[in-house]
Parts: structure tokens; C-alpha cells; sequence
């Protein structure tokens, strides 16, 4: 507080200055001006007085909301320990310090904001703020990275439609030779006049639209702006301080308590700093905030920067130069600065607030009620805890049209454990157009579901994880009249399939589309170069037209030419108008070779060739047929998972996990139990019979031989009650069995078919229990006797009994 001191005598001494040059100067110019007539004083002030409350009417003091004061009929102090309701003598004598401290700094500073220094707790006790933080220990702080905050950030993903890889070739008609005579083309009739006012009334509508559409946008700009904070820069608000130096932190930053995002010094939400505090310490600050928090300095250890309010050795000590740190190498300079510190430092209570238990299910909650809405421009984000919601929803972003949220364009929901592997959800409003997106893992290797309508034969797309499926496919889009495949990695290097449907034939309602397939018109199938082939054997393209029964192929283009061979068989009868076999003609092939050769001339290859393209159209065929129900397949099987939407469940959360509950409380009754017999197994057998004893006395033989007695009588009672026991609840089972079983006999015309089939099942549980204890008998009375014997051998070799049984024997 010396600091603080010396700062306001100097500006005391420098108004008393400039109020002794105020008189001086008043005398000298009363003195030069003696006949100058004097004003009304009385006018003067009513005139002052008027200015003065008509600027005080002008002035408007915003409302602001009075603040949620937390009482005891909020927060239930019942449970609460010693420490939140009362004050040790230290905590006492703190407060005085504390309050001695604000009236100083309260008197220096009077312009300055009050110092939050002892605020009321819950129960209305006050508490220094240095004791409300309770230090934790971090023995690994490489693990915490602030800067990894919790702070959601959206993936806007967008599906990238591949363009057909099967491009129609137009060839470019010929250029006709000028004819020297033609006929000249009609007139035109059509008055320009009316088309030039035409395009002008267009072009005036369009600009009056624009201008219309311009109106709306700066209107909705204006809407849009943000208005005037009334209470900017009067609201104080306790953020974290991390500063640099230790656990390797570069440099000084702020975290948010609330939302726990991390936020440099210099950041524009930081207008100033009051006052820093710490377990160890409080501090002022007494640097100018005109430019925020971009120039501070948090150097703690200057006291013209930073006021403390404790002195003690744990006071930051200040940043010197290295000349200065070499004055203070000297051992003498160090202890005496130590004992300075010893005899000034103040012994800081330890923190009265209880230590901070968050449970498992707490924390995964992760926020009121496992549930946290946040509202933005044009769009609002919702997020719940894991298994919050049955069908695993862990966020939702919706976006609106219009800013108060009213028209849907899309939303955007994010999913968590899920069975079918579902991720992403994204649905257009606009266009009803809904993307699923899938995780490694679903039973039909689904990678993306684009689709508006989840019935069959409807404009879709399907991608796959290439990596999960035997055949390589990659992607299938499909239309009400067509349906494109693509593939990659596959051995027959088959690339594309493109399969077009006729309209189907007229068959009963009652037939779906699996027993009724749409008929196949044409098969298109793309392939990739095979390297062991010649290009002019290896088939690029296969078209199979069915309905013209033509198969058409064209072949890839070698590298030093630039176009490629083509062949069209053209299927025909096999047998002719007089009944004879036809097996293959001459014009049954159409060719074109860029380079000729003579084997592909003869009917026998080219009627292999067709023979193999026959087997091939079979299974493309085919094929296509299986292609159209794995679609019916994938969407009933998304049907019943959207219907279901089960959730998986880690083996090792065994609050949710059934199966792995019940392990592990089986377990936990094995392990019981042979504790148990463990601890049967140390007891003390002749501990009841040696305690009617007297004490200390030393047992004779005949004491040994009376109490070895009474011990295997005892047993051999026990065991007897045991078996009686068990005789006793079998016959008490079978006789309440027998007397159901009568009931059932009596009252079988009456019954209801729930009173059977609870009938049915006492008497299920019933002969479980009888067999259960028949069990127990027949065994009981198999270890009976094994069990007397130990038992007997057991007070043979006991050393108490041992030499005294032995003499008598």
C-alpha cells in the first residue's frame, strides 16, 4: 500500500498547486479590471441549476434485471460441514485483514470498482476468496492441454456425385457442298415494335424485382445488426488465469469457466482486469486498462504493477535482469531476504470448501439433465449425454431460413453406439433429400444411404465400403427406370454396369417387387485395361440390347492409334424358315478392326465368341436380378434398424451391460462363498468347549477326552439338523406341489388360459426346487460321515488335544 500512498500525496500536492495559481491569477485580473460591473450572482446560479436538470432529464438509466440471489430455500445447508457455516479464529482474523485492506484501497482509489475480496457463501457466512479455491495436485500435467478444450465443431459434409464415365459420341455431321440454287426462308411477321417493348417490359420487371430483393437484404441487414450494449464495460465476470513459466506453458491465457474454452490475453472479450487471486494470495492491479488487456503485464512480483495484500516468502518474486540477479548470488543477501519474508508472512487458512466428487454417471452426463441447447443466427445446436436417448442422438443442428427460426432448412443429427454403425443423419427440408452416413461395421458394408423415399424402386444412391464386400462394389445409384453399379479391384477388371428396365408386366396386386422383377432391357458394362491382352482383344465396353437381341462391343484403343474395333452379333432363331439348324452366318457379325487379322474373320471364332457373350448376358442377367434384391434387402434391413435403433454396449460398463452384470455378480458369489469357506475352515472347533473352562487352568487327559467327545457329538447333531433340515423343506415342497396339482384337478374346466399358464409355471419352479433339494439331501447324506471323519482326525492332530488323546488311546 506504500505504492499507493505516494501516488495520491503527489496528487494532492499537485492540485493544491494549480488551485494556489487559480487565486493568483483571479487577484491579478480583479486588480487590472477594477470598474468592470459584476453579474447577478443569484441569476447565475438558477440559470446553472436549470442546465443542470435538464441534463439529468436527458439521461436514460437502462433496467437491468436484479440477479438470482441463491438463499437457503434454494440450497439445501443441512448437509453441509462446520466449515461452511462459521469461521475459524485464522478466517477471523483474515476478514479484519481483508476489510482493513478494502477501506485503504477504498480510500485511495474511490473511483475504482469496490474489491470482491469476502462474499457471502451459501450460508450467508462471509469468506475470503483465497480460501474458496482448494489446490489439487497434477502429477502428470503433460496430460492436460488446455488449449484441447470442450468445444464442439461441426463437420459440414457434402456428397460429390461422380460424373458418368459413359459419354455419348455424336459424330459430326459432314459439311455439305454449297448449293447453287436454295430456297429462301419464309419471312418473319412478327413486329419488332412489340418485341422490342416486350424485352423492355422484361427488363423492367427484372430491374424492379432486383431493387425489391435489394430493399430485403438491407432490411434484413439492418435486422441484423447488433444494438448498442447499455452495460458495456460495467459487467465484472471471474475468468482463469494461467501464466506462463511452469507444467511448459508458453505463454499467459485465459480459460472461460464456463464453456472451458481457452482465450488469449489479448482478446477482445477482456476490457480489464480488477484484482487476481490465488490459494496463496490476492492482488490489485494498478496498471491503466485503456487498451484492454494488451499491454498488462503479469509480472506478480512488481509491486508498481501489481498490489498484493499478503506479504510472505510465497509472493512471486519480481523479474530482475541479470545484473541485478548476480547482486543477490550472495548466500548472506539470500537468508536475510528469507528471514525478511519469514517474519512478514501471513499464515493462509487451508480452503473450507469441501473437496469436488463428480461420479462417473455425473460426468458423463455432461451437462443439467444430460441435455444442452445453444441458440445461434439462423440455427440451434442440441446436445445430450451418451444413452440419453434410446435411439443413441448425441447432437442435432438445426438451420433456419429466417432469424426467428421458424422455416427449417436442414438438419444435421449426429449419432453414438449404434448398432447399425449410423453416424450422421442429414436431412434437406428443402429438397427432401436425406444423406445417412455409416461407420466401418454395418452388415452391408454401407458407407453413405442418399435417398427421399425409403420405398423401392425411388431415386437413390448406395455407397459401400469396397474394402467389406467380395465383389469390389464401391457405389449404386438407382432410378425408376435405371440402375447404375461401380466397382474397382475386381479380377474380371469389370468397372461399371449400367442396366435399364422396361415397364413391367401386369401381374395381380398381391405380387411385390422381389416375386415380380422389372424386365431388363439393356446392359452396359465398362471395363478396365486388362495388361496381359492386346488391346484389340481386350473388351472396353459390352452392350447387351435383349429386346433387339444385338450384343455390341467395343475394344480399348491402342496407344499409337486413335480409334478402336467395334463388333456386333445380332442374335437370331436357330433354326430357319425350313426347320434347318442355324448355327452361325456370315452376317451375323458386323466388324470394324483398325488393324485386320485373320482369325477374327472365321465363323468358328466368331461363333465361340458369341456363344461365350450368350453365357455372359446369363450372368449379367442374373446379376442385375441379385442387384435388385440386395436394394429390397437394404431397405428392409434399414427399416427394422431405424425401428429398433439398438445400441451397443461396452463389455466394460456394467451398469448397462446385462450379461456382463451378471458375470460379474456371479463371480462376486463364487468368490464369496469360498471366502466363506475359508473363514469356516480357520474357525476354532474347540473354542465353545474350552471356554467352559476355568481360565488358565491346564487340561488332564480326562478334560481332553470329555471335550474331544463333546466336539464330534455336536457335530454329528448338527449334521443331523442340517439333514433334517433339508428333509423337512422337501417334503413341505412336494406336499404344496400335490395340493396345486389337486387344485388344478378340481377347478380344469374354469380356468383361463392365463390361469394355466400360470399354473404351468409354479409347477415348473416347484420340481426345480424339489430337485434342487434331492440334490442337497443325497449329497448331505454322502459327506455326513467323510466330514465326521476329518473332523475326528482334525482333534486327533490338534496340538492341545494331541499327547493326552495318544496317552488314553
Amino acid at each position: 500500500m506504500e505504492v499507493l500512498k505516494e501516488k495520491v500525496e503527489e496528487e494532492e500536492a499537485a492540485e493544491r498547486e494549480e488551485a494556489a495559481e487559480r487565486a493568483e491569477r483571479a487577484k491579478m485580473e480583479k486588480m487590472m479590471r477594477p470598474g468592470e460591473p459584476r453579474r447577478d450572482e443569484s441569476f447565475m446560479t438558477q440559470e446553472m441549476l436549470r442546465d443542470l436538470e435538464k441534463k439529468v432529464s436527458e439521461i436514460v438509466i437502462p433496467s437491468v434485471e436484479e440477479p438470482l440471489i441463491l438463499t437457503q430455500d434454494l440450497i439445501d445447508t443441512s448437509n453441509l460441514p462446520p466449515s461452511y457455516k462459521s469461521n475459524s479464529t485464522k478466517e477471523e482474523h483474515l476478514l479484519q485483514v481483508a476489510d482493513n485492506y478494502s477501506h485503504q484501497y477504498s480510500h485511495l482509489c474511490p473511483d475504482r470498482v469496490p474489491l470482491f475480496l469476502y462474499p457471502l457463501n451459501e450460508c450467508n457466512v462471509p469468506k475470503f476468496v483465497s480460501t474458496t479455491i482448494r489446490p489439487t495436485l497434477m502429477p502428470y500435467p503433460e496430460l492436460y492441454n488446455w488449449d484441447t478444450c470442450a468445444q464442439f465443431v461441426s463437420d459440414f459434409l457434402t456428397m460429390v456425385l461422380l460424373p458418368d464415365p459413359l459419354k455419348p459420341i455424336i459424330k459430326s455431321e459432314e459439311k455439305q457442298p454449297p448449293k447453287k440454287y436454295a430456297i429462301k426462308p419464309p419471312r418473319d411477321l412478327n413486329s419488332k415494335f412489340e418485341q422490342d417493348q416486350e424485352l423492355k417490359k422484361q427488363l423492367q420487371l427484372k430491374a424492379e424485382e432486383e431493387k425489391r430483393r435489394r430493399e430485403e437484404e438491407e432490411k434484413l441487414l439492418e435486422e441484423e445488426k447488433e444494438k448498442p450494449d447499455p452495460l458495456h464495460g460495467l459487467r465484472v465476470h471471474c475468468w482463469v488465469l494461467v501464466l506462463s513459466g511452469k507444467r511448459e506453458v508458453p505463454e499467459s491465457f485465459f480459460i472461460d469457466p464456463l464453456t472451458g474454452r481457452s482465450y488469449p490475453t489479448q482478446d477482445d472479450h477482456f476490457l480489464g482486469i480488477e484484482s487476481l487471486w490465488n490459494h496463496r494470495n490476492y492482488w490489485i492491479n494498478m496498471q491503466d486498462c485503456w487498451n484492454c488487456c494488451k499491454d498488462l503485464i503479469f509480472d506478480l512480483g512488481d509491486p508498481v504493477k501489481w498490489e498484493y495484500m499478503l506479504p510472505g516468502p510465497e509472493k512471486h518474486r519480481l523479474a530482475l535482469s541479470e545484473e541485478d540477479d548476480e547482486t543477490l548470488n550472495d548466500e548472506d543477501d539470500v537468508e536475510d531476504l528469507e528471514k525478511e519474508d519469514e517474519e512478514k508472512s501471513f499464515d493462509m487458512p487451508s480452503s473450507w470448501v469441501m473437496q469436488i466428487q463428480i461420479s462417473p454417471e455425473a460426468f458423463e452426463t455432461r451437462c443439467p439433465n444430460g441435455k444442452k441447447v445453444i441458440q445461434y443466427k439462423k440455427a440451434q445446436v442440441e446436445k445430450w449425454a451418451p444413452y440419453l436417448n434410446n435411439n443413441g442422438l448425441m447432437c442435432r443442428l438445426t438451420t433456419y431460413q429466417d432469424l426467428e427460426c421458424t422455416k427449417i432448412l436442414e438438419i444435421k443429427e449426429w449419432y453414438q453406439n449404434r448398432e447399425d454403425m449410423l453416424e450422421l443423419k442429414h436431412m434437406n427440408k428443402t429438397t427432401g433429400l436425406c444423406i445417412d452416413y455409416f461407420k466401418p461395421g454395418h452388415p452391408q458394408a454401407l458407407r453413405v444411404h442418399s435417398y427421399k423415399s425409403m420405398q423401392p424402386e425411388m431415386d437413390r444412391v448406395m455407397e459401400f465400403y469396397e474394402s467389406a464386400r467380395v465383389d469390389g462394389l464401391i457405389k449404386r445409384e438407382e432410378t425408376p427406370k435405371t440402375m447404375t453399379e461401380y466397382y474397382t479391384g475386381r479380377s474380371d477388371f469389370l468397372s461399371y454396369r449400367h442396366i435399364n428396365f422396361g415397364p413391367r408386366v401386369k401381374k395381380p396386386t398381391q405380387c411385390t417387387a422381389e416375386s415380380n422383377p422389372r424386365p431388363i432391357v439393356k446392359i452396359t458394362e465398362c471395363f478396365h485395361r486388362n495388361p496381359e491382352k492386346s488391346a484389340d482383344e481386350d473388351v472396353a465396353e459390352r452392350v447387351f440390347l435383349i429386346n433387339e437381341e444385338r450384343i455390341q462391343l467395343r475394344y480399348h484403343c491402342r496407344e499409337d492409334h486413335i480409334t478402336t474395333s467395334k463388333r456386333e452379333f445380332l442374335r437370331r432363331t436357330e433354326v430357319d424358315s425350313k426347320g434347318n439348324k442355324v448355327i452361325m452366318t456370315p452376317d451375323m457379325c458386323i466388324s470394324f478392326e483398325v488393324e485386320p487379322m485373320e482369325h477374327t474373320k472365321k465363323l468358328l471364332y466368331q461363333y465361340e465368341t458369341m456363344m461365350q457373350l450368350k453365357a455372359a448376358e446369363k450372368v449379367s442377367r442374373h446379376q442385375a436380378w441379385e442387384s435388385e434384391l440386395e436394394v429390397l434387402e437394404i431397405l428392409k434391413l434399414r427399416e427394422e434398424e431405424d425401428e429398433e435403433h439398438a445400441l451397443t454396449i461396452s463389455i466394460y460398463d456394467t451398469k448397462r451391460n446385462e450379461k456382463s452384470r451378471e458375470y460379474r455378480e456371479a463371480m462376486e458369489r463364487v468368490l464369496h462363498e469360498e471366502h466363506l469357506r475359508q473363514v469356516e475352515t480357520q474357525l476354532d472347533y474347540l473354542a465353545p468347549f474350552l471356554a467352559q473352562l476355568p481360565p488358565g487352568e491346564k487340561l488332564t487327559r480326562w478334560q481332553a477326552i470329555r471335550l474331544k467327545d463333546e466336539c464330534l457329538s455336536d457335530f454329528k447333531q448338527r449334521l443331523i439338523d442340517k439333514a433334517n433340515l433339508i428333509q423337512a423343506r422337501f417334503e413341505k415342497e412336494t406336499q404344496e406341489l400335490q395340493k396345486k396339482q389337486q387344485w388344478y384337478q378340481e377347478n380344469q374346466v374354469t380356468l383361463t388360459p392365463e390361469d394355466e399358464d400360470l399354473y404351468l409355471s409354479y409347477c415348473s419352479q416347484a420340481m426345480f426346487r424339489i430337485r434342487i433339494l434331492e440334490q442337497r439331501l443325497n449329497r448331505h447324506k454322502e459327506l455326513a460321515p467323510l466330514k465326521y471323519l476329518a473332523l475326528e482326525e482334525k482333534l486327533y492332530k490338534d496340538p492341545r488335544l494331541m499327547d493326552l488323546v495318544k496317552v488314553y488311546a
